[in-house]
């Protein structure tokens, strides 16, 4: 499926564009016998199977035979397959499986239940469903099966863990497969990075939406990082993003892939585990919440580090940010839903850098050579951005919202002020509220809740961490939940009155 005529040459000023699996297979030739991808060591308190440690061969070997699996089922070339996994080797493994398969890879958030997994896949018609036993005490086999109940066009659900139920295929056999079966060679009539690789998810005060994102754009989106970050060829990553996102994508995946280095996965957010697997193995790059850098390193757990990434998902919190002292570089990337990103190192006095209207650079500071992004402010007041990285579609396409953005300008939503040239985000889009790496749209949520009880009332409060947290008053708080959770609604949303009641 390719994503327009302006995506075709795949290029960014010059710059040739590869495929994601590509960007493996290259690094695969140069170090087979490297470690590619390292697992949580706390894996099994919050998913099943052993703590894995892959090098690239043994990694491309279950790549592969994941894609042979996929076709041998009967999916097609750019068949969307969506996946829920945990933040472990398998959720690198899936994606790069189905980008080899020729398929189109739909990352879903781990917290999404069936109220929005259903919605969203419905949406974009997926094919099939990867998943697996469980993440937490989340009983994600038959969550995959109900989701593919209501979804008319899934024909399989797949999963990684034990006991998983009847009518899901296992894929952990996949780990010894030796001989996978051959794929079929996929043509393609331009470049395969034109192609489209994925579709991530965003909520707007509307509802939710879909991204589609060609390999070349989040390329664009992981080299801008990869850049502005310096990061070092063969690099120790550990990351503590799960890949089912925009920024998750460009953080962690493009990064390591660039680098041909080990990525280490944690599964957010424990400190403690955080800084023994940085220092199990050596790691010399974290990425991390934004709001969490300094309280890590308050608690020594990043002095080691050579370069720390930080994600802003709340973008506006940036300018308050405390002086970086450290002796790690600090890179902050400022995260627009699933539009676009801007990626900069702290100044010399450890203060993020000041954001200008105009074309973005990368790396800055050095010869300009690369753009990466072009910042404007719209005539309401909010950050719009166009260049490389941004998707050239909604998916499925919406002519509307192209119209809008013909100028080639997409409208984050982010108010910002502008004073001689140089922009600070100052809020973010009305109508919704952010928790970590979610957004909830206001007017759904509450309405939901007043249809169960008229009287409940759901507050959306700051949080220095997460963005917001979310508080919940109602006649019978605990049936409340028990009502929400049963509705396949985010558990963040139900959590709002357990907590509540708990108190």
């Amino acid at each position: 499926m390719i994503l327009g005529e302006a995506q075709q040459n795949a290029t960014m000023d010059g710059v040739q564009a590869s495929a994601l699996d590509d960007l493996f297979r290259r690094a695969a030739v140069r170090r087979p016998d490297a470690v590619a991808l390292i697992d949580p060591p706390n894996r099994a308190r919050f998913t099943d199977g052993p703590v894995r440690q892959l090098t690239y061969i043994e990694a491309d070997r279950v790549i592969w035979a994941i894609a042979a699996r996929l076709r041998k089922l009967g999916l097609t070339t750019d068949a969307i397959v969506a996946v829920q996994l945990a933040n472990t080797v398998e959720s690198v493994l899936a994606l790069l499986g189905i980008l080899r398969a020729g398929m189109i890879a739909a990352p879903l958030p781990m917290l999404w239940r069936e109220r929005e997994a259903v919605t969203a896949l419905n949406k974009i018609g997926a094919k099939a469903l990867i998943g697996c036993s469980r993440i937490g005490a989340t009983d994600h086999g038959n969550l995959a099966l109900r989701v593919a109940a209501q979804v008319f066009p899934i024909r399989h659900v797949c999963g990684f863990g034990a006991a998983l139920p009847d009518g899901i295929t296992t894929l952990d056999d996949l780990y010894t497969e030796t001989t996978p079966e051959a794929l079929p060679v996929i043509e393609r009539s331009v470049s395969p990075a034109a192609h489209l690789a994925a579709i991530t998810f965003d909520v707007e005060a509307d509802g939710l939406v879909a991204a589609a994102r060609s390999h070349a754009q989040l390329v664009a989106g992981g080299l801008a990082v990869f850049l502005e970050s310096r990061i070092a060829q063969d690099a120790t990553i550990l990351s503590a993003l799960p890949l089912s996102s925009f920024a998750g994508l460009s953080l962690a995946l493009v990064p390591w892939l660039m680098s041909g280095g080990t990525l280490a996965l944690h599964q957010p957010f424990d400190p403690d585990i955080f800084d023994e697997t940085r220092q199990l193995y050596g790691c010399e790059v974290a990425i991390v919440p934004g709001a969490l850098v300094q309280p890590l390193a308050d608690a020594g757990h990043i002095d080691k580090l050579a370069h720390v990434i930080a994600l802003w998902r709340t973008p506006e919190r940036l300018a308050s940010a405390p002086a970086w002292l450290g002796a790690a570089k600090v890179t902050d990337v400022q995260v627009f839903g699933e539009t676009g990103l801007l990626a900069a190192r702290r100044d010399a006095k450890g203060l993020p850098a000041v954001t200008s209207l105009g074309s973005v650079h990368v790396p800055r500071g050095a010869p300009a050579w690369l753009r990466v992004a072009e910042v404007s402010r719209s005539a309401s007041g909010t950050l719009a951005l166009r260049g490389p990285m941004m998707a050239a579609h909604s998916f499925p396409p919406d002519n509307e919202r192209e119209d809008a953005a013909k100028d080639g300008f997409v409208d984050t939503g982010y108010a910002c002020r502008s004073v001689h040239e140089k922009v600070v985000v100052t809020g973010g889009p009305t109508g919704l509220t952010t928790i970590g790496g979610y957004r909830l749209a206001q007017r759904d949520i509450e309405a939901l809740v007043k249809g169960i009880d008229p009287e409940a009332v759901l507050a959306a409060v700051p949080d220095a961490l997460s963005g917001h947290r979310l508080g919940g008053s109602a006649s019978n708080p605990a049936a409340m939940s028990e009502r929400l959770t049963a509705l396949g609604v985010n558990p963040l949303v139900a959590s709002a009155f357990r907590a509540r009641n708990a108190a």
